[in-house]
C-alpha cells in the first residue's frame, strides 16, 4: 500500500487510534488551510514536522516561520541512520544523566530512530527521499544561518496587487505599521501623522511600480515628492522639523552596528526560496527566535506581504502547490488587537485557496486566535488541552452530535501525539496518533546549532555570489575647465558629491526603448534601458558592450561654477553630434536584446513575460500534478467500487464459513452422542436401541464429512477472493505507475525560445554627454 499512497496526493500522518489503520490525508484538502492546537507536550511540533515532510516528499515547497527555534530540526534527516550522524546533536549533559557516553547515547538514539521509523511502515529510502529536498535556515538580523536582505528594498508589488485596491491598501498599511513598530511607534493608520506620511510615500512610488530602499525612504521622509497630504499642505500637516526627527529615528536604526545584517544577505525572493533552478521544491525555514518582539513583528509582516505578492502572480489551482507554516501564531493573529501581521494573515486565509496555497498554523492557545481566521480554516488537529477556555473554543467544532461534556473530557485526557481530526471535506471526527518523523527532533536549535547545520550551505552561497563590479574610474589627471563641444550635443551634469573637489568625468548617457511584438502570441511589450558608457583618453571605437546599465538619479542641465572637468577624448570633442553613438546603440540593441521565453510543446504551455525558467518549470510541474491527481482520483473511484464488491463478498463468505463451521461442530457432537448412547444400550441389553443409535451415528458421520467439504469449499472461495483483492491491488498499483510515468516532468521537455525586436521597434529616446562626479 505504501507504494500506492505515495503517488496518490496523500499525506501519511500516522494511524487511526481505533483500528491502527493508516491515517491518510488528501493534500489538496490543505488548500482550505489547517490549524494544530494543543498544550505544551501534546506533540504539535511532531505533527507539524510530519506535514512538512509529506509536502516535501510530494515536491510541494514550504515556507516555515519559526518563532521558537524548533523547526530547524527539519534539516536533520539521516538516511543511513549512523551513530556518527546523531553524535553532533547529542547533549553531553543528557548523556551523563543517563549514565552513558556521548557515543553510546548516539548509537542508542540512531537505533531508536531507525526502529521508530520502521515501526510505522516506513523505510530508509523514504528518509533518503526527504533528505534530498533542499532545506535552508534563514536568520534575518543574524549571520548564524543564511542572512536575508530585508531592508535593502521595499519591493513594489506586482500589477496583480496594485490593481486590487483593497489588497494594495492592506499591503501598504501593514508594511508601514511594521516599519513604525520597528522604531517603537504603535501608530493608528487613520490618525497618526507618521503612518499617513509613510503610507502616502509608499503609495506614490509603489503605484508607479518603483521599489524603495530604506535609505531612499529616509530621504523622502525629509523631502517628500509631493506638497500635500489629502487637502492640507504638507508643511502644515507635518512640519519639516518633525519629519526630520522621524527620519533621524530610522537613520539611527539603519546606522546601528547590529542592523548591518538586515541589509546584507540574499534577497527576500519568495520564488527562489520555494523552488530551485530546476523547479524542485525547497523548504525555507525562517528562524526568528533571536529577534526582539518588535523585530519579529516587522519581519513576519514583511515576509507575509512578500508571500502575498508572490502568490498573486500564480495561476489558480485546485491542487496544493505551496504551503506556509507558522509554528506559533500567538501574538500575530489576536482576536481583539490589530498588530501589523494580522491583516496579511487574514488576507492569506481568505484568498490563498484560489491559488493552491495552504496555510497551516500552530498554537497552544486557541482563544488567542481571531475568530474570522478560524472560520476560514477547514482542518483542525486538536491535541490535549486543559484550560476550560481553550476547550470551550474547540469543543463545538468537534462535538458533531456527541455530548459536549464527554468530548471536553476526552480532549483533556488525550495522550501525547494523539489528536482529534476535524476535516470539512469528510463527515467524521476521529482520533489518530502521529507517525514517527523522518527528521531527528533534537529540540530547539541554538545559533551555534544553526551555524553548524548551515555551514556548507553558506559557503556554497558565498562561492556563487558574483563579484561586485568595481566602479569605473577615469585615471586621467589632466583636468581643468569644461571642454567646449558642439551645440548639437546635449550635456547633462550629475553631481553626486556636491562638497567634493573631484572633477567631473565624461560618459555618454542614453535612454532607449525596445518593443517586442508578436501578434500570434498576444505579446506587445516595451522595455526601457538606461546606459552609461565611460569615455577615456585614446578611445577610438564605440562599443556599447562596455556600457553599464544605470540611470543617474539627479540629471541637471547646470553645474556649479568653479567645477573642474577631466579631458574629453577626441571621439567626442571633435564630433559634431552623437549620431554615430546613437546608430551603434541601435545596432547593439537590435542584435543583443531579445525577449527570452520558455515553452513546453507537449503541454502547449509557454512562459509569461518576466517568468523565470525555474518559475515556469514549477508551473509546468503544478499542471502535471493536477492532471496526475485528477486521473488518479478517477481511477481510485473506479477501483473503489471493485474493492467494495470484493470486500462485501469476502464478508459474506466469512459469515458463511462461521455458519458452516458451527454446523460441523454441532453435527459432530450429535454423532458422538449417538455412538455413545448406542454403546451404552448394547452394554445394558437394549439391542434394538443400540442398533438404531449406531445407524444414526453412521448417517450423521456421512453428513459431517459433507459439511467439512462445504467448509473447505468456502475456505477455498475466501482464499480466491483474497487473491482477487491482492491482484486488484497490484492492478491498481500498475495503473498508478502508468499515470506516474505519463506525467513525470522528465518526459516534458522545456525549451527556450526568444522574440527579437524589429529594427523599427528600437528607438533611442535620449542621448547626451554626461559629466559625473
Amino acid at each position: 500500500m505504501k507504494e500506492i499512497y505515495e503517488k496518490m496526493g496523500l499525506f501519511y500522518l500516522g494511524k487511526n487510534a481505533e483500528d491502527d489503520s493508516l491515517e491518510l490525508y488528501k493534500s489538496k484538502h490543505l488548500t482550505t488551510h489547517g490549524i494544530i492546537i494543543g498544550m505544551t507536550g501534546s506533540g504539535k511540533t511532531g505533527l507539524g514536522v510530519d506535514i512538512i515532510e509529506e509536502a516535501a516528499i510530494d515536491n510541494i515547497p514550504v515556507i516555515v516561520i519559526d518563532p521558537k527555534g524548533d523547526m530547524g530540526n527539519l534539516t536533520l534527516a539521516f538516511p543511513e541512520m549512523k551513530p556518527e550522524d546523531f553524535k553532533p546533536w547529542i547533549d553531553e549533559s543528557v548523556a551523563q544523566a543517563k549514565g552513558m557516553s556521548v557515543d553510546e547515547l548516539a548509537e542508542k538514539t540512531a537505533k531508536m530512530w531507525k526502529e521508530g521509523i520502521e515501526s510505522f511502515h516506513q523505510d530508509l529510502d523514504r528518509v533518503k527521499r526527504y533528505a534530498e529536498v533542499d532545506k535552508t535556515i534563514y536568520t534575518p538580523g543574524s549571520t548564524a544561518g543564511v542572512s536575508v536582505n530585508i531592508l535593502g528594498s521595499f519591493e513594489a508589488p506586482g500589477e496583480e496587487v496594485r490593481d486590487d485596491v483593497d489588497m494594495f491598501a492592506s499591503l501598504i498599511n501593514s508594511s508601514v505599521s511594521s516599519l513604525l513598530a520597528l522604531i517603537g511607534i504603535d501608530a493608528d493608520p487613520v490618525s497618526s501623522k507618521e503612518h499617513l506620511l509613510l503610507s502616502n510615500l509608499f503609495y506614490y512610488f509603489w503605484s508607479k511600480g518603483q521599489s524603495l530602499t530604506l535609505e531612499e525612504l529616509i530621504g523622502y521622509i525629509a523631502n517628500p515628492p509631493f506638497e500635500k497630504i489629502g487637502v492640507m499642505q504638507l508643511k502644515t500637516f507635518y512640519p519639516q522639523k518633525e519629519r526630520l526627527e522621524l527620519a533621524m529615528k530610522f537613520n539611527n536604526v539603519l546606522s546601528s552596528v547590529g542592523f548591518s545584517t538586515w541589509i546584507n544577505g540574499v534577497p527576500l525572493d519568495i520564488s527562489k526560496m520555494l523552488y530551485d533552478e530546476n523547479g524542485k521544491a525547497r523548504i525555507a525555514i525562517f528562524s526568528i527566535a533571536h529577534l526582539s518582539d518588535n523585530e519579529r513583528m516587522f519581519f513576519v509582516t514583511i515576509l507575509l506581504n512578500r508571500f502575498i505578492s508572490w502568490m498573486r502572480r500564480q495561476r489558480g489551482s485546485s491542487s496544493l502547490k505551496a504551503m506556509l507554516y507558522m509554528d506559533e501564531i500567538f501574538g500575530y493573529f489576536p482576536p481583539s488587537k490589530n498588530p501589523p501581521s494580522k491583516e496579511p494573515m487574514l488576507l492569506l486565509l481568505k484568498q490563498a485557496r484560489a491559488f493552491g496555497v495552504g496555510i497551516v498554523l500552530s498554537t497552544q492557545n486557541p482563544v488567542d486566535i481571531d475568530y474570522k481566521g478560524l472560520s476560514n480554516i477547514g482542518t483542525w488537529f486538536v491535541g490535549k488541552l486543559q484550560t476550560k477556555q481553550d476547550i470551550e473554543k474547540v469543543v463545538d467544532a468537534l462535538a458533531d452530535g456527541e455530548d459536549k461534556k464527554e468530548v471536553a473530557k476526552k480532549i483533556s485526557e488525550l495522550k501525547g501525539r494523539h489528536f482529534y481530526l476535524k476535516n470539512v471535506h469528510t463527515d467524521d471526527v476521529h482520533e489518530f496518533y502521529t507517525r514517527w518523523v523522518l527528521s531527528y527532533l533534537k529540540g530547539p536549535m541554538t545559533k551555534d546549532d544553526i551555524r553548524m547545520v548551515m555551514k556548507d550551505k553558506k559557503e556554497k552561497l558565498s562561492s556563487n555570489e558574483p563579484e561586485t563590479p568595481k566602479a569605473s574610474v577615469n585615471t586621467d589627471t589632466d583636468v581643468g575647465m569644461k571642454p567646449v563641444v558642439s551645440k548639437k550635443i546635449k550635456e547633462y551634469f550629475n553631481d553626486t558629491n556636491i562638497n567634493s573637489d573631484d572633477p567631473f568625468y565624461p560618459y555618454i548617457y542614453a535612454n532607449a526603448k525596445v518593443r517586442f511584438y508578436n501578434q500570434r502570441k498576444g505579446i506587445d511589450l516595451e522595455d526601457e534601458y538606461d546606459y552609461k558608457l565611460e569615455l577615456y583618453e585614446g578611445m577610438s571605437t564605440i562599443d556599447w558592450e562596455e556600457a553599464i546599465e544605470e540611470r543617474p538619479e539627479n540629471l541637471s542641465l547646470k553645474y556649479k561654477s568653479g567645477a573642474k572637468f577631466a579631458k574629453l577624448p577626441e571621439i567626442v570633442a571633435n564630433a559634431s553630434s552623437l549620431k554615430e553613438f546613437e546608430r551603434k546603440l541601435k545596432d547593439y540593441l537590435y542584435h543583443n536584446k531579445k525577449l527570452e521565453l520558455y515553452r513546453c510543446k507537449k503541454l502547449k504551455m509557454e512562459s509569461e513575460i518576466g517568468e523565470s525558467e525555474s518559475d515556469f518549470r514549477a508551473r509546468v510541474d503544478g499542471v502535471l500534478k493536477e492532471k496526475k491527481e485528477a486521473e488518479i482520483e478517477k481511477i481510485e473511484k473506479k477501483y473503489k467500487t471493485k474493492f467494495e464488491r470484493l470486500q462485501d463478498k469476502l464478508q459474506r463468505l466469512e459469515v458463511k464459513l462461521e455458519k458452516e463451521k458451527s454446523d460441523v461442530t454441532a453435527k459432530t457432537t450429535d454423532s458422538i452422542l449417538d455412538v455413545g448412547l448406542g454403546i451404552l444400550g448394547a452394554l445394558f441389553g437394549r439391542k434394538s436401541s443400540a442398533v438404531t443409535k449406531t445407524a444414526s451415528a453412521l448417517r450423521k458421520g456421512g453428513r459431517i464429512l459433507k459439511e467439512k467439504k462445504d467448509v473447505e469449499a468456502v475456505e477455498a472461495q475466501i482464499e480466491e477472493v483474497k487473491e482477487d483483492i491482492k491482484a486488484l491491488h497490484e492492478e491498481l498499483e500498475a495503473e498508478i505507475e502508468k499515470i506516474e510515468e505519463k506525467y513525470d516532468p522528465s518526459n516534458y521537455e522545456i525549451e527556450p525560445f526568444a522574440i527579437k525586436p524589429r529594427r523599427s521597434d528600437v528607438s533611442v529616446e535620449d542621448i547626451a554627454l554626461l559629466w559625473e562626479k
